[in-house]
């Protein structure tokens, strides 16, 4: 296709009336992706697509027939939301390299949304960039007007640009999606199937410098506290440095307004991993995730717990350890070289400690000064490849602990899509009281196209690899091997739209003992009705038993686990009616009497109208004659005796309610509510020690009570407008209380009701502006005045 070059001013009103687009070239004649893949497009549904050009951006210009104009689906949503509404989107590659596209939608709602696209990674909504949209209804369709400056792209120097495109339309009340250049199903890979945009030369892009600039307040109140209210500013920079490479910088940072981390009862020997709802830690970061070598909740997480003395508790500790600022470098050459650079420092963190005889108060440092860096230098190649260097370094100042972790990653493809090897290597140091290193390295071999595709490969991790300092990682010292063969359709029958049928087998293996940590046989089934209702079903067996030895948290100890089975079903019906279910039982049998697990998730969902939406969820599970950890101690009295091991026989309970809800006044307003209850309980029945041998006898010695209960209770009420690109208002209204016991009261609405209504309940009631600022529109403006 040919972009047409315009020096008149183009409206972004979604008219299309400007003479530019009258002579402009037209990308018509779309191909359908899904579910009919390869039929082209009806003609009573055709799309037209233009393209205009100048120094400053790249516009879009898109009529969308529809012979029913008056059914075509509009729900008004969040930005990167669409909800049940029409879509048209444009997917941009500056490079012509097959392997990011940056993806550009409108709804016919006039939502936007905007994500990084790999087809390694898939879409990522996280990334958002400033560019402006205008969605019209018409009688015959609609039309979406989109400029995109070139700041939100990223393209070579050269005087003649040659880029990647595609369109895509969606037709959302019969789920059909269409694209301008075939997408062939049958291929594994997406971004590697576009057109080509030419005609886009001799353009001179303005400097990219942006300032993000913003104020917040937080009015903080609690039954029985002290109200206060704190004030904070700070700014976000954007510069870029080229056409290519982005320099961004978080300048006294403000995560005040992030979502909630949806805490539980962890029971396991491991952390429970949050999502990153920080926004400079998701936008742009496809670089650093490659190798899944980054965890970026490591950077201003909870810090570390104090050594404490006989008589001594902590009195005062902070939650989250302060970041003082943050920048991050990335981009790519024209020879398909990608560099990301990210720093990030964390302030020195203190704890107060008490002494509960002397009353005397001392504090300690649990967080130092800490540096933490990221490195990744990504060589594409043949559009469909590429080969990754990857670094991380966490530095701390004084007498505490470095760590670096090095990785080679690989993601190696034919030339006609048909067949992947990928893998890695990494390469730990931790520098402590006693330095340790390891190696964690992967390997698999797939074959990506056709109905029938197979894979299989191997994993090796030594003992002491450890990246989680910067990363996380959980199981180590181990090897295994696993392959899966699954049979897909790639066009609709009579019955269903997709189905695919999935054989998946792994073994695991410890590395030191040889004897099997995990070995399972799982066969599932997932496929969408012809009236677009999705059902999922599966089996997992494990046929043998495994030693865990995670669970006993000592080296070299392990626990025995029966042989079991998994069911589970999934349906989910098709969100296009007023009404929609989701729906998740399964049930887990051991081999050993009495043992078995039971959850179902229900999600009844309601839209009112094109403005707003109900959700909830109801989530049950409950573990009978669960098996697990609660306490180690060695016999003081005889050091050649074996640490002592103690679990418990016990019945897990799980209760969590969701409620949210979303009203758009428009598509630049909305209102949100979300609000989560959960309740946890672990009740031990009898306490039984660990064996040498991995097995369990009674053990009626230990008398601590160790029964847990957590109860936790999280409300956001907020109101959000975009009130000019890149620039937003937000209000919230949060409460939030947590609560964790040894006594378990099985009376569901007294526990709850006596968590909202203690001294652990807290109010926050914040608000917050950040205004957009575009160096070059600030300098024209100010030559015009002149």
């Amino acid at each position: 296709m040919q972009a047409k070059s315009v020096s008149q001013n183009i409206s972004i009103d979604g008219k299309l009336d400007e003479s530019a687009w009258e002579n402009a070239a037209v990308a018509s004649d779309f191909i359908t992706l899904e579910p009919d893949n390869g039929k082209a497009a009806p003609e009573a549904k055709k799309t037209e697509v233009k393209v205009l050009y100048d120094n400053d951006a790249i516009y879009i210009g898109a009529r969308m027939f529809d012979d029913e104009p008056d059914k075509i689906l509009k729900e008004i949503s969040q930005r990167d939301n669409f909800g049940t509404a029409d879509l048209f989107g444009v997917f941009i590659n500056g490079f012509n390299d097959g392997q990011q596209d940056f993806m550009f939608y409108v709804s016919a709602a006039d939502v936007q949304g905007d994500c990084i696209m790999t087809d390694a990674n898939g879409e990522d909504y996280s990334w958002d960039a400033v560019w402006i949209s205008k969605a019209v209804l018409t009688e015959n369709g609609w039309i979406a007007e989109i400029k995109i400056p070139y700041s939100a792209l990223r393209f070579s120097q050269e005087n003649k640009q040659t880029w990647g495109i595609n369109f895509f339309r969606e037709i959302k009340r019969t789920r059909y999606k269409y694209t301008w250049n075939f997408v062939d199903r049958k291929i594994g890979t997406f971004t590697q199937q576009a057109g080509t945009l030419e005609g886009i030369e001799n353009i001179k892009p303005p400097t990219r410098l942006f300032l993000m600039p913003y104020a917040s307040y937080y009015l903080n109140a609690g039954e029985g506290q002290k109200t206060y209210g704190t004030i904070k500013g700070g700014m976000d920079i954007k510069y870029g440095i080229n056409d290519a490479f982005t320099v961004d910088a978080i300048l006294i940072p403000d995560f005040g307004q992030t979502k909630y981390d949806d805490q539980i009862l962890n029971l396991g020997p491991f952390e429970q991993e949050f999502n990153e709802n920080r926004a400079f830690f998701t936008e742009g970061t496809d670089l650093f995730n490659k190798g899944k070598m980054f965890y970026s909740r490591r950077i201003g997480g909870k810090p570390s717990e104090p050594k404490l003395n006989d008589n001594e508790e902590i009195i005062e500790q902070v939650q989250n350890v302060n970041l003082i600022n943050a920048l991050k470098l990335s981009g790519r050459t024209k020879n398909g070289l990608g560099v990301g650079i990210l720093n990030a420092v964390t302030e020195k963190t203190f704890a107060t400690i008490k002494d509960t005889i002397t009353g005397e108060t001392r504090r300690v440092v649990v967080e130092p000064l800490t540096n933490y860096n990221v490195l990744v230098m990504d060589q594409r190649f043949r559009k469909n490849s590429s080969v990754t260097f990857i670094n991380t370094n966490v530095t701390r100042n004084g007498h505490f602990r470095d760590a670096n972790v090095t990785g080679l990653v690989w993601d190696l493809n034919t030339k006609a899509n048909t067949y992947n090897l990928s893998g890695n290597i990494k390469y730990s140091t931790l520098n402590a009281e006693e330095d340790k290193k390891g190696m964690y390295a992967t390997l698999s071999f797939a074959e990506t196209s056709g109905k029938y595709r197979y894979s299989f490969g191997s994993d090796f991790v030594t003992k002491d690899f450890n990246p989680n300092d910067l990363g996380i990682n959980f199981y180590t010292n181990y090897y295994n091997f696993f392959n899966n063969v699954n049979y897909r359709i790639l066009n609709p029958t009579k019955l269903f739209n997709s189905f695919r049928i999935n054989l998946n087998n792994y073994i695991e293996f410890n590395k030191d003992s040889g004897k099997t940590q995990d070995a399972s046989i799982n066969a599932n089934v997932n496929l969408t009705t012809v009236k677009n209702n999705y059902y999922g079903m599966g089996i997992t067996v494990y046929p043998v038993e495994i030693c865990d030895y995670y669970e006993p948290r000592t080296d070299g100890r392990y626990v025995i686990i029966p042989r079991k089975i998994d069911v589970w079903t999934s349906l989910s019906t098709n969100y296009n009616h007023k009404f929609a279910l989701d729906l998740n039982p399964s049930i887990t049998v051991a081999d050993e009497p009495g043992r078995a697990a039971f959850a179902l998730d229900v999600g009844p969902r309601y839209r009112f109208n094109d403005k707003l939406l109900l959700t909830y969820t109801f989530s049950f599970l409950k573990r009978n004659n669960n098996k697990g950890y609660i306490d180690s101690y060695d016999d003081d009295d005889n050091e050649n005796t074996p640490e002592t091991i103690v679990f418990a026989n016990r019945d897990v309970i799980t209760y969590a309610n969701t409620l949210s809800g979303k009203y758009a006044i428009n598509s630049a307003m909305t209102i949100n509510l979300a609000v989560r209850q959960y309740w946890s309980s672990a009740e031990n029945k009898n306490i039984l020690k660990l064996d040498q041998d991995g097995t369990l006898d009674p053990y009626s010695q230990y008398t601590e009570n160790k029964n847990s209960s957590f109860y936790s209770w999280n409300a956001d009420l907020s109101y959000s407008w975009w009130f000019a690109p890149g620039s937003q208002l937000s209000a919230l209204y949060r409460n939030n209380a947590s609560n964790f016991e040894r006594v378990i009261d099985k009376d569901f609405k007294r526990s709850v009701t006596n968590l909202l209504t203690n001294d652990a309940l807290k109010h926050i009631f914040s608000i917050s502006v950040k205004y957009f600022i575009d160096y070059n529109a600030v300098k024209n403006k100010v030559r015009k005045r002149a």
